[in-house]
């Protein structure tokens, strides 16, 4: 490690796994050139270059270069929004600030986000892709650890009971989106709000769902009688349209009922974490426990795996339990017969 002096600006010459390294420090100073050079040199035992380290950007101007090219690919929509999602989680942090390659696992492992580990999960993923690019770009060695959040899957349902609390806090049109979300399965948001008129098929009595996340999701669902009932009454003298239309919207149907929902929810007494999503997962459990048909669960419900059909299924404990008391029964049974003989 050596320094010289040029033109009133020191320069550095040093040599690591056996390669000459030679450059400007841009300094005057002797003491900010020296730890210009140990930093140079530090970098450099990592994997990067020279000419590359002086370009690294904060954080803040590699998100900005990452979801440019996210806008610009074929991502799917909802992919996009996720990691605009995951950016604005991260932008408020203190590391946005920070050059990428001074990013430690510890300050990763720091963050605090609000909103729970899947907003957490959210972010620290879009964290993991950024610095992906930023190896891929040279100016980090490898992606630093970024631990995901223990994510817990719902457990509560929104039944019958839950329904009839929340029926009498209700408006229109949520009164009828709870209904067919309890009947069908159907997501509220992105399947149920999105209906039209020309994919109900009044004879067989189904819902044909055209998109989805996954190709599973373009299917048709069933219709129970009281959402055929609704159906009917809702889009009486229509053929095509929306089924919950919305003048405010852009996309021309409804997209936001979560406010609607969580004022009833209170007025009624029922826990925080009881949210429009568990009615989905009462349509799973009953479906599932009183036909033993996963196939057709998965089916109707637009699953691609039996994984992720499972985490939405509450499969009941009194079957289990009959069985063992069947088993003592027989066994205590067997037990008197043998001591009368």
């Amino acid at each position: 490690m050596s320094l010289y002096k040029r033109g009133g600006v020191y320069h550095y010459d040093f040599t690591v796994f056996g390669r000459r390294y030679r450059g400007s420090t841009h300094k005057t100073d002797v003491a900010a050139a020296r730890r210009f050079e140990r930093d140079l040199i530090g970098k450099t035992e990592q994997g990067l270059e020279p000419k590359t380290i002086r370009k690294i950007p904060a954080l803040r101007e590699a998100a900005e270069r990452f979801l440019a090219l996210v806008d610009a690919s074929d991502l799917a929509p909802k992919t996009k929004k996720y990691y605009h999602n995951g950016w604005r989680l991260l932008e408020g942090q203190e590391i946005s600030s920070m050059l990428v390659s001074h990013i430690s696992e510890d300050a990763i492992s720091l963050l605090r986000f609000s909103g729970g580990n899947s907003n957490a999960n959210n972010a620290l993923r879009t964290l993991r892709r950024i610095f992906g690019k930023c190896v891929s770009w040279g100016f980090i060695p490898r992606v630093p650890k970024a631990k995901l959040k223990k994510e817990m899957r719902r457990e509560k349902l929104l039944d019958e009971v839950a329904e009839g609390k929340l029926m009498p806090f209700l408006r229109q049109p949520l009164k009828d989106i709870l209904v067919i979300v309890r009947d069908t399965g159907m997501r509220n948001i992105s399947e149920v709000c999105r209906m039209r008129i020309e994919h109900i098929d009044w004879h067989n009595r189904v819902i044909f769902n055209p998109k989805g996340k996954t190709p599973e999701a373009r299917r048709s669902v069933p219709m129970s009688d009281r959402v055929l009932d609704l159906l009917m009454t809702r889009c009486a003298g229509k053929t095509v349209g929306w089924v919950f239309p919305s003048d405010r919207s852009k996309t021309g149907h409804l997209t936001w009922i979560n406010q609607q929902f969580a004022r009833a929810r209170a007025k009624a007494g029922l826990p925080k974490d009881l949210v429009m999503y568990c009615a989905r997962h009462d349509f799973g459990t009953y479906a599932l426990s009183h036909t033993g048909n996963l196939a057709a669960v998965m089916k109707a419900m637009g699953h691609r795996d039996v994984k992720t059909a499972m985490q939405y299924q509450h499969p009941e404990m009194e079957s289990v339990r009959v069985v063992i008391n069947d088993r003592n029964s027989r066994h205590n049974l067997r037990h008197k017969t043998e001591f009368l003989q």
